[in-house]
């Protein structure tokens, strides 16, 4: 994978020439000082005073419980950062998309950040509903810091890239219609349910109409249009059988291979003996192959997934000598109470 194939999935990239075939966008200049404080590893707070009241510390627990607090008091204040004429530019956009819109950069959405909304959305209706996915997402923070980390030219210098805010106009998919498809020298190779850690009965049912329809949109709309001949791209088939562009990926270990592995696909030898002609054609077949989302492990700290995982021995062995310290702490405290 090339630094200029990277360059060329950007949104505003290939938007053009497939607009009529996808959801509509409309696409933003990311100004620096956005761009600063989606970096900035500090306070979320986006709009608005957050007052923080710091206490003093007194001799007697009675003075502090029975203290009044008044505007003499010494307070920290976190004043949020202001963007008003990106404010303004933002909700004008989301207001002509129908008020809802799905939030991206130039490639990734914040899908790992969802668990933070609070409907466990991407459905955003105001810049601090985008700006609180954004800041919590790894995906973003790759687009912003590394987006060039996997590519093999890495002699050669990075591109200049103009970062951009894409509203997309909200709707609702349904993750069973979701399919990423995978191109090899113009050839539409093999075709892998989106959602693999679902089992939907109805793939299973309409698997060769499936397939085919979204070999029609491939020939009809998608192949030999894209500036590169190796790529990804990612398609959404309505209760109608419409097929839908909804994303491009670099043709890389960048882009999750799903239910293939990227030395199968990099070799363009698929084998799928369940499909005779045209693309391998992987989905979850049954309700016993269901597995839990990639997505769950941003939950939580890394440090846990890695422990339940067996992944960090050191962590491990760390983990177990504390709760060894805390249950001698625990047993001397029953020994010797407090007098």
């Amino acid at each position: 994978m090339k630094k200029e194939q990277v360059v060329h999935c950007q949104f505003s990239v290939w938007y053009p020439i497939f607009k009529k075939h996808t959801i509509k966008s409309l696409i933003l200049p990311l100004p620096q000082n956005v761009i600063d404080y989606l970096l900035d590893d500090g306070t979320l707070v986006v709009s608005g005073r957050y007052e923080i009241t710091q206490t003093h510390t007194h001799t007697h627990k009675s003075t502090t419980r029975n203290r009044t607090w008044s505007d003499d008091e010494t307070t920290a204040i976190a004043t949020a950062p202001e963007f008003p004429e990106f404010t303004s530019t933002v909700l004008e956009a989301i207001n002509a998309l129908g008020g809802c819109v799905f939030p991206k950069l130039n490639w990734s959405a914040p899908r790992d950040a969802n668990w933070i909304a609070l409907n466990s959305s991407l459905e955003c209706r105001s810049l601090s509903d985008v700006f609180l996915l954004f800041k919590s997402s790894d995906f973003i923070t790759h687009d912003l810091t590394q987006p060039f980390l996997h590519c093999s030219d890495q002699d050669s210098p990075d591109p200049v890239i103009s970062y951009e805010l894409v509203l997309r106009k909200w709707a609702e998919l349904i993750p069973g219609g979701e399919f990423r498809c995978f191109v090899k020298e113009n050839k539409l190779i093999a075709v892998s349910q989106r959602d693999y850690t679902q089992y939907y009965q109805h793939i299973l049912k309409q698997e060769q109409h499936i397939s085919q329809a979204i070999q029609d949109f491939f020939s009809q709309h998608v192949q030999y249009r894209f500036l590169d001949e190796d790529f990804v791209f990612d398609v959404y088939r309505d209760s109608q059988g419409r097929v839908w562009l909804i994303d491009l990926n670099p043709f890389g270990e960048v882009t999750d291979s799903l239910l293939f592995s990227w030395d199968e696909l990099m070799s363009g030898e698929v084998v799928d003996h369940q499909q005779q002609d045209g693309p391998a054609f992987r989905y979850t077949t049954s309700e016993v192959t269901v597995q839990p989302s990639p997505c769950l492990s941003y939950r939580i700290p890394r440090d846990f997934v890695d422990l339940s995982a067996g992944e960090d021995a050191y962590k491990l062995i760390d983990f177990l000598k504390l709760t060894k310290s805390q249950q001698e702490e625990s047993e001397e405290e029953e020994e010797n109470p407090p007098q």
